[in-house]
């Protein structure tokens, strides 16, 4: 096919896929979490839920499970976790009866190749979550009509104008985001009535956690998401993608 008729395709494609988001944000625009979640896996044929297994995962992957135990549920394991996500991921996964939890690793050949002393973050930390963590779910997403996510607005500046659905640049994939909405007394309160089970380092100082040597604990006053890459011109892991290339959204607050 010529390249301009190429180019003609993937813009049609582009505005039918925006056409049906824009018609998704309409008719759910007033609705609760769960309705966006019940709603996506009704409307969106092959949908996977990513889940870190974090400070507030166990929100979304509850919701989940009320709507169906077999949701796909995609865990990124960096390898370099702490053993507390670890040994949480295995407790909730059990607790809320999930059955379709699919743990993604980094290929281990490329893993030899690109970072075989575990010491790539120190020289470049966008490398190392390329390698370990966006290029691992871009793989594993292939073939999937879309992926649910857990952003909020209030977690960051690049998600101030966050909706419940979205289209993903590059992909041709709609991303979820059932809490965009939501603050974070939200969370706090559908994990005490559903009385569901807090990632251990919660208690620890660890509002917001990810791989170990990048997570640190959060003093009193700071933003929950200072202790991620603490000291670094970054605020996102990477596995967001614009144009299939990593967003970078500048500095933290």
């Amino acid at each position: 096919m010529p390249l301009d008729l190429i180019q003609t395709e993937l813009g049609r494609d582009r505005s039918e896929l925006t056409e049906r988001v824009n018609a998704l944000n309409a008719r759910f625009r007033h609705h609760s979490a769960h309705d966006v979640m019940h709603g996506a896996l009704e409307e969106i044929d092959e949908l996977a839920l990513v889940s870190s297994f974090g400070a507030e995962s166990v929100v979304l992957l509850h919701m989940a499970a009320v709507v169906d135990k077999a949701t796909p549920v995609l865990f990124i394991d960096t390898q370099m976790l702490f053993a507390e996500t670890l040994e949480y991921q295995y407790e909730v996964s059990e607790r809320l009866g999930l059955t379709n939890v699919r743990i993604i690793r980094a290929d281990e050949v490329d893993v030899q190749r690109e970072d075989p002393y575990g010491s790539l973050r120190l020289r470049d930390m966008d490398a190392c979550c390329n390698l370990r963590k966006t290029f691992p779910l871009q793989r594993a997403l292939a073939g999937y009509d879309g992926w649910i996510t857990g952003r909020k607005r209030f977690q960051a500046g690049s998600r101030a104008a966050l909706e419940f659905f979205e289209v993903e640049d590059g992909t041709g994939r709609i991303k979820v985001n059932p809490l965009a909405h939501w603050a974070p007394e939200d969370v706090r309160t559908y994990m005490d009535e559903n009385n569901l089970p807090r990632h251990p380092l919660v208690a620890k100082g660890y509002p917001s956690i990810g791989c170990a040597p990048c997570t640190s604990p959060v003093k009193e006053g700071e933003d929950p998401r200072a202790g991620r890459w603490r000291d670094q011109n970054k605020e996102e892991c990477g596995i967001h993608f614009v144009d299939g290339k990593m967003v970078r959204t500048g500095e933290k607050s």
